[in-house]
Formats: C-alpha cells, structure tokens, sequence
C-alpha cells in the first residue's frame, strides 16, 4: 500500500515538474504573439499537454475511467478553484496592479462555446463514445480553432490603429522575444517529453493506489489526475493574474480555450486513442458513476459561467467558485453510493 503512495507521489512530482518546464517554455513562446489568440490556443494547447498524456496511457491500457476522469477532474477544477484564485489575486493587493473586477465581456463566444460542448459531451456519453462521436469532437475543436483564428485577425487589425509610441514598444518586446525563443522551445519541448514519460507510470501508480484503499479510480481521476494535468495551467494563471487586468484576460483565455479544448480535442484524443490500441470498433463504454460524473461538472461548469454572463466577476465571484469547488469535490464521496 506504502509502496504504490509512495510511486504515485513520485510520478505526480514528475508531472508537476514537467508541467512547470511546459508552463514556463509557452508563456516565452506567447511573448511573439498577443491577446486572446494565444490565450486559446498556444497556452491552452501547451497547458492540455499533460492531460493528453494521461488520457493516452490509460486508453493504452483500457483504463477509461480514468481517461475520462481525469478530463472531467480538469473542467471540475479549473472552473471553480482555478478561475476562483485568478480572481482573488487579480483583485487584491496579490495584484502588482489589483483590479476591482476583471471585465470578461469579450468572451462571449467561449462562454456560449463552452456550454454547448459541455452539453453535447454529457449527451453524446449516453450511449458511450465511439468513433462518430470522436469525428463530431474533433470538427468541434476544428470549428473554435476557426473562431479564435478569426478573432485574431480583428486584434491585429486594431492594433494597426494603435499610437506610433505604443508600436515602437511593441517592436522592442519582440525584438527581446527573439532572445528568449531557444530557450523557450527547449523548455517546451523537455517538459512535453517529461509528460508523455510520466503520464504511463501515473495512470499505473493511480490505479493501484485505488485498489489498496478500495477508493474507485474515477473519483481519484476526478481528484489527483488535475493536480498534475492543471499545474502549467495553474502556474501560468497565477503569473498572469500578478501583472496586470491583461495578464488577468489572458489567463481567463487560457481557461476557458483549455476547457473548451477538454470537453473536444481532448475526448477525440481519447477515443481515438482507444482505437489504436483495441481496434476500429473500440469503444468508450458508459457507467453508472461516469455519467453522474459527467452530469456533476456539466451542471457544475454552467453555475460557474453564470457570473461570467454579468460580464464583470470580482473577489465574490472567486468566493463562489471556491465554495462551488468545495461542493464539488464533496460529492465525489457521495456519487459512488449513488
């Protein structure tokens, strides 16, 4: 019992670790783009990273309980607890430059987009996944991609307009980015290696640990697996959060994209993954306990989007989704009786 605590630290230090050189490589690699866009996609991509691997490795093995728990542990913790210490820092003297509230108004489409994939992965789930559901998630992912590319374009645009001063110290930002890439990239690269090599070894080390203390694996998916797979996530929120109400937006991008990526391109990896390794037909079979999973952090990431539709969140909202966290969880020692 010992034994198997003791590995499953140890692979979560790794995780941890590695998640941290991921974090650190993407946030230098943002500096050569701007805004929302790398906030959805670069820095939601990087920071997904080590959920993919652990979705991989238990696929790998059958363990889809765990895929799937850990994808639902994500959007459970970072939608209440992540999103709840962004706000408190953002908003108090933790801030360089605290902020009263952090304006999410220009965040609508995520908001919708969100919602919609969240409902759509709870029903599609009825029946379980296979690989028609992993196509419609995969053109989902494509769809937002789309959105965010799009947008994008209408920021550059702006930024044509923007003073001649605030272009020159633009220029010099990138000028310095330029030095940092190198080192960047090789942070990026050796944190993604250092995920795909302790992803395996987690999952195994997760499951026995679930065996000794007759704990089910999706509850210690639900739990554990975001403790690894949300630390880059976290890390960079928290940085972000410190500087300034840009970084705050920014790190709202990132949570938001990072979610709307788990609820499409991280359920096709996992489908698809299930495929490769158990044949064309494999599927991802319902269960009674993922499902009320399922049901628990769909309802669970609605209630927290609600305060983002008043377009302003400040410290009461980050209290509301600490206390929306602490239900959460709670509930994961309820639901296996159910």
């Amino acid at each position: 019992m010992a034994a198997n605590v003791l590995l499953l630290l140890g692979w979560l230090g790794e995780l941890i670790f590695a998640s941290w050189l991921l974090s650190d490589g993407a946030e230098h690699l943002a500096e050569r783009w701007g805004g929302r866009f790398v906030g959805r996609t670069l820095l939601s991509v990087a920071t997904t990273l080590p959920e993919i691997g652990i979705v991989v490795a238990a696929a790998k093995h059958g363990s889809y309980g765990t895929a799937i728990g850990s994808a639902l542990g994500s959007n459970l913790f970072m939608m209440t607890f992540g999103l709840a210490i962004m706000l408190i820092i953002a908003t108090t003297r933790l801030s360089k430059a605290p902020q009263k509230f952090i304006d999410v108004k220009e965040f609508g489409l995520d908001k919708i987009f969100l919602i919609i994939t969240a409902v759509a992965g709870a029903v599609m789930f009825i029946n379980g996944y296979d690989i028609m559901d992993g196509i419609v998630f995969a053109g989902m992912f494509a769809v937002y991609m789309g959105f965010a590319f799009r947008e994008m374009k209408k920021e550059k645009k702006a930024m044509k307009m923007v003073p001649f001063e605030v272009n020159l110290h633009e220029n010099r930002s990138q000028i310095k980015s330029k030095k940092h890439f190198t080192r960047a990239m090789i942070l990026f690269v050796a944190g993604t290696v250092g995920i795909f090599i302790g992803a395996e070894p987690f999952v195994h080390a997760l499951e026995g640990v679930s065996v000794d203390f007759g704990v089910s694996v999706v509850v210690l998916a639900v739990i554990v697996s975001p403790l690894a797979g949300e630390m880059p996530e976290k890390i960079s929120m928290i940085f972000l959060a410190r500087k300034s109400a840009s970084g705050a937006s920014i790190a709202v991008a990132n949570v938001l994209g990072s979610k709307i990526l788990n609820n499409t391109l991280l359920l096709s990896v996992a489908i698809f993954a299930a495929m490769s390794y158990r044949g064309f037909t494999a599927k991802i079979p319902n269960t009674a306990i993922l499902e009320n999973q399922m049901i628990l952090v769909t309802l669970i990431t609605i209630i927290a989007l609600i305060p983002m539709f008043r377009n302003k969140m400040g410290l009461k909202s980050g209290i509301m989704l600490l206390i929306l966290y602490v239900i959460g969880i709670g509930m994961q020692f309820v639901l296996p009786s159910l």
